[in-house]
């Protein structure tokens, strides 16, 4: 052991004293030591992936500040950035965004990469073509934002101001990663994207698979524990609340068993839809446009436009009719 416990006729609730262990005595366990390296080892020896490096989280986390800066700099960038001119300080932070992501995304093209040449020229050009597309791309996604951080103020009564929105609220944090993501994603990036999405889940609570397909005005009020999976497509001006799932009810396996990959599952939200807290709605189905979906209800059959669905609406269909949902 590495530390020794001194707790002897310690108060209920004092703090635990730890002496630091003596010179030479408590030695970390080469066994230990030795097992870890050689599953590691294991895993050089099945894959040349982890020799070329891996996406770094700290640095990708470095990169959505920069671009979060980027595209709300008087909200999420520096005080100094409230001036009239606004832009050199968009271009330092634009540049700091660049220069940190390409080696973000030269490890992730890396990582799938069959050539057996190092450096490959190939996701070197890759690289590049990604980024500069990225940061052709952002002027729109900020209008997308923009859109959204109105939505959450029309959407919300709380909301004194859609800059409330940008600063504070979860839902738009998780809406930027996303959007920045989501690009990431379309242009063929490996790893990124999702860790990405993954800074968001960690921070907000709300679980965003980068290859949704979400549409602009889009408000996700209070948040945690939102989950909207990889094929979900969802349209203009939807609601969601904390609580939501949009998921998959089952997976198609391939001869092995394993999980076919790239299959639509995920519903399809039209525009114009409000889903209550605690809802989950399953498979690829279609809510139609303009429903509104009450609160811990379960879905997992289309419903038409202008829907409304409630626990008891089902309860009734259930014991009355034998429907299930």
């Amino acid at each position: 052991m590495a530390h020794r416990y001194e707790d002897n006729a310690r108060p209920i609730g004092a703090p635990l004293r730890v002496a630091p262990a003596p010179s030479g005595v408590g030695s970390i366990d080469e066994p230990v030591i030795a097992a870890l390296a050689s599953a590691n080892a294991d895993v050089l020896r099945r894959t040349a992936r982890p020799r070329r490096g891996l996406p770094s989280l700290d640095e990708l986390a470095k990169v959505t500040a920069d671009l979060r800066a980027v595209l709300f700099p008087w909200h999420l960038g520096a005080a100094g950035a409230a001036t009239n001119d606004l832009a050199p300080y968009i271009r330092a932070r634009l540049a700091s965004a660049r220069d940190r992501l390409r080696p973000q995304v030269l490890y992730g093209f890396l990582f799938e990469c069959q050539h057996e040449v190092d450096p490959c020229v190939a996701c070197a050009q890759r690289t590049d073509e990604a980024t500069a597309a990225l940061v052709g791309r952002l002027p729109v996604v900020r209008a997308a934002l923009e859109a959204a951080a109105w939505a959450a103020f029309h959407g919300d009564p709380a909301a004194t101001s859609p800059d409330e929105a940008i600063v504070c609220y979860p839902g738009f944090s998780a809406i930027v990663h996303h959007r920045l993501a989501h690009e990431l994603y379309e242009l063929g990036v490996p790893l990124v994207p999702r860790m990405i999405s993954e800074i968001a889940h960690a921070s907000t609570g709300i679980d965003i698979h980068p290859g949704a397909k979400i549409g602009v005005s889009f408000f996700i009020d209070h948040g945690t524990g939102v989950v909207i999976g990889e094929t979900s497509v969802i349209g203009e001006r939807v609601r969601l609340y904390q609580g939501v799932t949009l998921g998959a009810r089952s997976f198609q396996l391939d001869e092995q068993g394993r999980p076919l990959k790239g299959v639509s599952r995920h519903p399809i939200v039209e525009d114009d839809v409000v889903v209550y807290a605690g809802a989950t709605i399953l498979g690829r189905i279609t809510i139609g446009r303009g429903s509104t979906i009450g609160g811990n209800v379960w879905v997992t059959r289309s419903l038409p436009p202008h829907t409304n669905v409630t626990q008891a609406l089902f309860r009734r269909e259930l014991f009355e009719g034998g429907a299930g949902i």
